[in-house]
């Protein structure tokens, strides 16, 4: 059985990631194979400014970061992952999987086409055991 946490203890977790993506973090999409944390990214598809605050507070074991405005693609290629950064642009807050179902960010399409648009449609965060 997993290790099970109070719902206050989950949320103040969660509520530390609104902390450390700060003011104005950055979202960045990318293809192929995710790396290791923090590792070399590979070819970035798609960059967004985040809001200020990322998140509201979280509820329900649930983090649920405000979706950024639609961008335009830098390149093409099959979203597989993102990362966040806080708005120095070197500073990587988390990685995740990116895809249009059943990965931890949704876009509107994964097929990424340079010139079309990128749209962020669902993003939650879920602390163990919520």
């Amino acid at each position: 059985m997993a290790v099970a946490y109070s719902e206050t203890l989950r949320h103040n977790r969660l509520d530390e990631i609104t902390a450390a993506v700060g003011s104005s973090g950055l979202l960045r999409i990318y293809d192929g194979s995710r790396p290791g944390f923090g590792g070399t990214a590979t070819n970035l598809l798609a960059e967004f400014t985040l809001a200020d605050p990322f998140a509201p507070g979280a509820t329900g074991g649930d983090l649920s970061p405000t979706l950024p405005s639609d961008v335009t693609a830098g390149a093409s290629g099959t979203a597989t992952w993102f990362r966040v950064l806080q708005s120095d642009g070197t500073t990587t807050v988390m990685d995740g999987d990116a895809g249009e179902a059943a990965a931890d960010l949704i876009l509107n399409d994964a097929a990424i086409v340079e010139g079309g648009t990128v749209s962020v449609t669902g993003w939650t965060i879920t602390h163990g055991n919520a």
